[in-house]
C-alpha cells in the first residue's frame, strides 16, 4: 500500500463547529466558553454552549492536567460551578491513578525455577 492509501481522511463536521473563548482568573485556571457556529461562522441557535474547565493537580511526580465539563447555561454559572467540578476532577483523577498503580504494581514478573538469580542451590559448585 501506498502512504496515500493508509492515511486516515481527515476532515471536519461543518455540523459540529464551535468558536472558543477563554476566561482565566491567572491563579485557578481556565474556563473555555464553546459556541456553536455554522459553517459561516455564525452562532448555531440550536446547540447549547457548553462550558469547559481546567486546571493542574501538583503532585509529587509533577503537575497532572485536568479537563472537565461544567454543567452552565452562563459564563457566570460556570465561574460558580467551576469548584465543585474541578474537585469531582480531581477525584476521578485520583481514582484513575490508583488503578494504574494497582496495575504497575499486579504485572511485576517474578522470575520461575531455584532462588540465587537463575542459579542452582549451593552456589553450583560440585565436588567431585
Amino acid at each position: 500500500m501506498s502512504p496515500q492509501e493508509q492515511a486516515p481522511e481527515l476532515s471536519m463536521d461543518p455540523k459540529a463547529l464551535y468558536r472558543e473563548e477563554v476566561f482565566t482568573d491567572r491563579k485557578m485556571g481556565t474556563i473555555r466558553q464553546m459556541i456553536p457556529v455554522s459553517a459561516d461562522g455564525q452562532p448555531d441557535p440550536n446547540r447549547s454552549v457548553l462550558f469547559l474547565g481546567q486546571a493542574q493537580l501538583l503532585t509529587p511526580v509533577g503537575a497532572v492536567p485536568l479537563a472537565f465539563e461544567i454543567e452552565a447555561d452562563t459564563l457566570a454559572q460556570a465561574i460558580a460551578g467551576f469548584p465543585a467540578a474541578a474537585k469531582q476532577a480531581v477525584e476521578q483523577t485520583m481514582k484513575e491513578l490508583q488503578e494504574l498503580r494497582r496495575e504497575a504494581a499486579s504485572s511485576i514478573i517474578v522470575p520461575e525455577g531455584a532462588p540465587g538469580a537463575g542459579f542452582p542451590p549451593g552456589g553450583g559448585i560440585q565436588m567431585p
